[in-house]
């Protein structure tokens, strides 16, 4: 699974999840890209899922990218824990998706099977997503 190598402090706070995002919000290396319309903190295991699902269905035909990747870790104190005593230990690595943010991308495969492949993809995913193809404009 997706996990940074070293960060700078290990754990951190939680933030806002809204706005739209200002990069990373095209089709760049793809032809076919799935897109959030909503936002949200997406985890490791999740990006994992969804990429299984492209893979087994576009197979080894068609090339496929990630474009987010889980860098905040997300803490949780254990079950049945007084309040207090300092923040949990980390648990998870989240990415934080914004309107807008484009998440997978494919190339080099039909358009219904592009389409397939993204949208088994969205349903492992928390977030509203649309697929787009490039050079569409995304409103």
């Amino acid at each position: 699974m997706l996990a940074p190598k070293r960060v700078k402090h290990r754990k951190v706070q939680k933030g806002r999840r809204k706005g739209q995002a200002g990069r990373g919000n095209d089709v760049s290396f793809g032809d076919y890209g799935l897109i959030a319309t909503s936002e949200g903190w997406v985890t490791a295991r999740q990006i994992e899922a969804a990429r299984i699902a492209i893979t087994r269905k576009i197979r080894k035909y068609g090339r496929m990218w990630i474009r987010m990747f889980p860098d905040k870790p997300l803490t949780k104190k254990p079950a049945e824990v007084r309040m207090g005593k300092g923040k949990g230990s980390p648990e998870m690595w989240v990415c934080n998706v914004s309107r807008g943010r484009m998440m997978y991308e494919v190339a080099d495969v039909s358009e219904e099977l592009a389409v397939e492949a993204l949208t088994r993809a969205a349903h492992k995913l928390p977030v509203t997503t649309k697929i787009i193809k490039r050079g569409m404009v995304v409103s």
